[in-house]
């Protein structure tokens, strides 16, 4: 039941209070033989269907949003002025319990006719362009060029279409919903937002979970995992003429590198491997002291990653020997950091949440693009939370680079999926 504190409650709150009853009693409760054709049957709601038109009406404002937020810098360990205007239109959009957590991550609620089920609707606020990047977006019609205006600005976007949508149109669902902002979902922040949400701040109060991420119409719903490393070898340095035949760091570096790079991996299921940075060294006349590499490698198959992880180890003990063994001078000794290990998951193509993800795409008119990826909800995937990454409309390019893209080319169409899913995910 819904309460209000008037004894003779208006016309409007029982108008809203009839569609929230309708909307909870026509949905069958939400199982697997009912998730498969929810889009459609959710779309009989009259309110329902005024949450997507608002979110189409919204949608030039959402656009407007998703620049704005981008001109925020939001580098990697460095997200806070971004999480602080995410966390003030979170109160301007009447959101309830707004709050940053301990980890940075921005949350605000959404009551809904019962706390459970509590869907979590989420895009993360990072960025893995360094502080200093030029973030100003440019407009070319309805092309927007920024680093970072698809990932994850057009997340954050979708999520504020999605609150703004069901504000206008009234809707009350009958789970709740709670929205967050997460930190640290690229490169070395290793999913450290998503893990406190699961670990600390809503642990054990999550029973769906969404993120949007990106641009297109993808459902994410298997989970790439991924182990990093920073590899250092380590020696005493020297002159280049006056101390030659010492041990050298860069040279071990270049073996391992050149091991790493003859790896032959499987490709089905898809196994990479990557050396994304090196460093090291003081002068071209020096033989360093240390020299290091950063080394990625991913799976969606955890036995797949542990052979790669395996093969790596190898290569860099064989790097060492074989230094080691070719001067007369000096020992080499070499350090293994892991700087990141995002676990693998699934969400079975079959489950509820994925059908009804398909259902709701199907339902705008979106094409069905079932995906695997390395994202925030590899968390819950690996807890065997029920959990999906959706993108969030429009079309994308450049990624990761300076050159990234995003055509809003009907891209509403892709802020009303995300509302039509919330609405299915709130079900009982």
């Amino acid at each position: 039941m819904v309460h209000t504190r008037d004894r003779h409650p208006s016309i409007l709150q029982y108008a809203i209070l009839k569609s929230a009853i309708l909307l909870s009693l026509s949905v069958p409760a939400f199982a697997q033989q009912n998730a498969a054709d929810i889009g459609p049957r959710l779309l009989q709601d009259a309110t329902v269907r005024a949450a997507l038109e608002a979110a189409e009406r919204n949608e030039p404002q959402i656009l407007e949003e998703q620049v704005r937020l981008c001109e925020i810098p939001a580098p990697p360990f460095k997200e806070q002025a971004r999480a602080e205007a995410l966390r003030k239109t979170f109160e301007e959009l009447g959101l309830k319990n707004v709050r940053i957590d301990a980890e940075g991550n921005v949350l605000g609620e959404r009551p809904g006719m019962a706390e459970r089920p509590n869907l979590v609707f989420s895009a993360h606020l990072d960025t893995v362009f360094p502080e200093g990047t030029d973030v100003r977006v440019r407009r070319e019609g309805t092309l927007f060029r920024a680093p970072g205006i698809g990932d994850d600005c057009r997340g954050l976007a979708v999520m504020l279409g999605v609150i703004r949508a069901l504000k206008d149109a009234g809707v009350q669902t009958p789970g709740s919903i709670t929205f967050a902002g997460t930190m640290g979902e690229e490169g070395l922040g290793d999913l450290r937002g998503v893990r406190r949400l699961f670990n600390e701040t809503l642990k054990g109060r999550v029973d769906r979970f969404v993120s949007v991420d990106g641009t297109g119409w993808g459902i994410t719903h298997i989970g790439v995992g991924s182990y990093r490393y920073k590899i250092t070898f380590k020696g005493p340095g020297g002159h280049s003429y006056g101390a030659f035949g010492l041990v050298n760091p860069i040279h071990a570096l270049g073996r391992a590198i050149a091991a790493i790079a003859d790896f032959q991996v499987p490709t089905e299921p898809k196994t990479t491997f990557n050396v994304g940075r090196i460093g090291g060294g003081t002068s071209v006349n020096s033989i360093a002291f240390e020299a290091w590499m950063e080394v990625d490698m991913r799976s969606s198959d955890l036995a797949s990653l542990k052979s790669v992880d395996a093969n790596l180890h190898k290569a860099i003990d064989r790097a060492l020997e074989a230094e080691n063994a070719r001067w007369s001078e000096g020992r080499l000794t070499v350090d293994r950091t892991l700087v990141g290990e995002r676990p693998a998951g699934r969400t079975a193509a079959g489950s509820p949440i994925v059908l009804a993800a398909v259902s709701v795409t199907r339902a705008v008119g979106g094409p069905i693009s079932l995906d695997e990826g390395s994202t925030d909800s590899n968390i819950p995937m690996s807890l065997g939370i029920p959990g999906i990454t959706v993108d969030g409309g429009g079309r994308g390019s450049g990624a990761h680079s300076l050159a990234e893209t995003f055509d809003s080319t009907d891209s509403w169409k892709g802020t009303q999926r995300a509302v039509l899913l919330a609405i299915a995910l709130t079900q009982r």
